[in-house]
């Protein structure tokens, strides 16, 4: 008896290597007719040829209680956990009715959410960075077992696919160290096929992912032959068996053939000289000389290979003739939409005396945590030892345990995507990143992940997510700890951004930023956290009602103008947030009733009639940033308000923010030059009055 006889024995009925081959058929098929049809197949596409017998593999022993991180080449996976080609050909063309993202992404780019399939969110294929969302999804599945939230009796684990070529990215490599370190129920499939696009193995690494994974203490690895079907479902079974069973992580490595292009718009032919190789280790003649070992007949196997393509033929032209979607379809799912819709409860109870914005957080998470068990908290140094490095989380971990309030590594990328895995399988993560001036590693997974994920996968999977950052300078912080970065944060699309002032504000926004289905980042001046820098008590405030929630895109008139002056044509607004409130309030002293403030609160979605509104009751504005001025958030307000409001102005529109210079610098004077101050802003004020 041969080896694979032997296994089959043991494990495989032909009833799944008939399917296999059957889907086998299908994906040749598949390729062959979109090779047929360039003028049709236009959208860029790969295909899993040379990867199926471990796609399939892999696909068939997945559980629709499990999560599932496929890549762009994976439609073979599709297939087997029972998706119709006609369904990938509609992504494939960009129709209507794509089940994934409705005509919006790329073929293969599955976004799913079936009772009778695996779960699958929406991932990017920005290669590696679905590494990371398909961790939080494994990290919440832990929690959700610590913490007896799962229903049922399964056991649900995670399959995150990758490419060979994509693990040299730092981004895989802060998940595994995720998951090795918190023993996560995943399972990191490595399909080799030795190419990069155009680049070789060996031109991109000294060693493969395999040999890679050994650095990774506690990660169990297997080998596979990825061109042999029986070789692939006996190791993929035990695999998922052991990780099921066991809670931990296991990467698997399955070397395979390319035998298609990498993509239709980067042909083989412009960079491959290894066909006659690769098609040597083709899996689809592999396992039809398995089946007809164990005695199928072969004409048999030739009629299925043939129906095969009749089907392919019919599913694709039907699919060419699907509708495309409507223009105006373009608009929707930006945002899942919010149940806070107005603001509740009591801003200023009575007999209460005031508190520091940072205690307002603090509370804020308390009670959320208190009332919501699918809710975390987790960032560097928020544990129980530190609580925050500004004890914005002190007492935390101790009254809610380190399952829910925990330390993360030096890991802003893993610290933000996380919460993409995290929200896909139900809970609702509070993450912080420790300063503002630290966020760009985590900006690929805000990017990439985060805010595209309602809009591609048609509101399917939004990102529940709450994004902390201690932002913006004050007392000789220095280049790296002092940065305000929103006009970097803004232009991001498909996240909210919030900007506190004072305690209320702080409570009522983060309650409303954890209601809200999608991503809030929320930026938390260090200066007024506990009102240190001189002419900023008015952060202070009695601590609002538990039920205090103010709606995200509200802004709020923090000093009106007199009636007489706005009469006269005396009086002018200012158009700020954060800590430009307090330099305001601290002009509008020396001005007598003539200035009028409007405290934004939200960047994203803004308060424009708010806006508008002033700007037509004054005449003259100033917007005012603590940012550096030029590109910024401010200016563009300024351009927005000049061409709405154009024939309502008396002046030009000013703005104010910090001096055009790369960093903000740590001697105290020389960062007080820099910045705005109460001063500057009264001068830029009265000259506006002139008019």
């Amino acid at each position: 008896m041969t080896k694979a006889k032997r296994a089959i024995s043991l494990t495989i009925t032909k009833d799944i290597l008939l399917q296999a081959y059957q889907l086998m058929c299908q994906t040749k098929a598949m390729n062959k007719i979109y090779e047929e049809n360039r003028q049709i197949t236009t959208y860029v596409h790969s295909t899993s040829r040379g990867h199926e017998a471990i796609q399939l593999a892999a696909g068939f022993l997945l559980e629709p209680f499990d999560y599932a991180a496929p890549y762009y080449r994976d439609e073979a996976m599709l297939l087997a956990i029972g998706m119709r080609p006609y369904e990938l050909m509609l992504q494939l063309l960009a129709k209507k009715d794509d089940p994934f993202s409705g005509g919006r992404s790329y073929y293969s780019h599955p976004s799913l959410k079936r009772d009778t399939m695996p779960k699958i969110p929406h991932q990017s294929s920005a290669t590696g960075m679905q590494a990371i969302p398909a961790t939080g999804m494994a990290h919440g599945i832990k929690y959700k077992e610590q913490t007896t939230q799962l229903k049922g009796g399964d056991m649900p684990i995670v399959l995150c696919s990758l490419g060979d070529g994509c693990v040299t990215e730092g981004e895989v490599s802060e998940a595994m160290q995720m998951a090795v370190l918190k023993e996560l129920p995943i399972i990191y499939l490595v399909q080799d096929n030795d190419w990069g696009i155009s680049a070789t193995g060996a031109e991109m690494r000294t060693m493969d992912a395999y040999e890679f994974a050994a650095g990774f203490k506690g990660m169990k690895r297997v080998k596979t032959d990825g061109s042999d079907f029986v070789q692939c479902y006996e190791d993929m079974k035990d695999a998922v068996n052991w990780v099921r069973k066991n809670r931990k992580p296991l990467l698997i490595h399955a070397k395979v053939p390319l035998l298609g292009h990498h993509t239709s718009g980067v042909r083989s032919e412009w960079y491959r000289d290894d066909w006659a190789e690769n098609e040597k280790r083709d899996p689809f003649p592999r396992l039809l000389n398995t089946l007809m070992e164990l005695g199928e007949n072969k004409d048999t196997l030739e009629i299925i290979r043939k129906e095969a393509e009749e089907f392919i033929k019919e599913e694709f032209d039907k699919a060419v003739n699907a509708p495309d979607p409507e223009p105006q379809s373009v608009y929707e799912h930006e945002f899942a939409p919010t149940p806070i819709t107005e603001e509740k409860g009591v801003r200023e109870p009575s007999g209460k005396d005031p508190i520091v914005m940072v205690d307002a957080a603090l509370f804020a998470c308390d009670e959320i945590l208190k009332k919501h068990p699918e809710a975390l908290l987790y960032g560097q140094d928020v544990g129980g030892r530190l609580g925050g490095v500004f004890r914005e989380a002190a007492t935390l971990a101790q009254k809610h345990g380190e399952a829910r309030v925990f330390n993360t590594p030096i890991q802003e990328a893993y610290i933000v995507g996380s919460t993409v895995g995290m929200s896909a399988v139900g809970l609702k993560p509070i993450v912080e990143i420790q300063f503002a001036d630290y966020i760009w590693p985590g900006v690929n997974q805000l990017v990439e992940e985060l805010s595209k994920s309602c809009y591609l996968s048609m509101g399917k999977y939004p990102v529940a997510s709450v994004i902390r950052i201690p932002t913006g300078a004050y007392g000789g912080g220095g280049p790296y700890h002092s940065g305000t970065v929103e006009s970097s944060i803004l232009p991001i699309k498909g996240i909210k951004v919030v900007y506190p002032s004072n305690a209320a504000d702080m409570k009522g926004l983060l309650k409303a930023a954890f209601y809200d289905p999608n991503p809030v980042v929320i930026f938390e001046h260090k200066g007024l956290y506990w009102s240190k820098v001189p002419g900023t008590n008015a952060a202070k405030t009695p601590e609002p009602s538990e039920d205090y929630i103010i709606p995200l895109g509200k802004g709020r008139i923090v000093l009106e103008a007199g009636e007489d002056n706005v009469k006269n044509g005396d009086s002018v607004a200012v158009i700020t947030y954060g800590m430009g409130v307090h330099w305001a309030l601290n002009a509008a002293k020396n001005l007598n009733n003539k200035v009028e403030i409007i405290d934004l609160r939200t960047l994203n979605p803004l308060d424009e009639e708010l806006i508008y509104n002033t700007i037509k009751k004054h005449g003259k504005a100033l917007v005012l940033t603590e940012e550096t001025q030029r590109n910024s958030f401010a200016e563009a307000i300024a351009g927005r308000v000049s061409e709405t409001c154009f024939q309502f102005l008396d002046a030009p529109i000013k703005v104010l923010g910090a001096a055009n210079l790369p960093a903000v610098a740590m001697n105290k004077r020389l960062e007080a030059e820099m910045l705005p101050n109460a001063e500057k802003v009264l001068n830029v004020l009265n000259e506006l009055l002139k008019y």
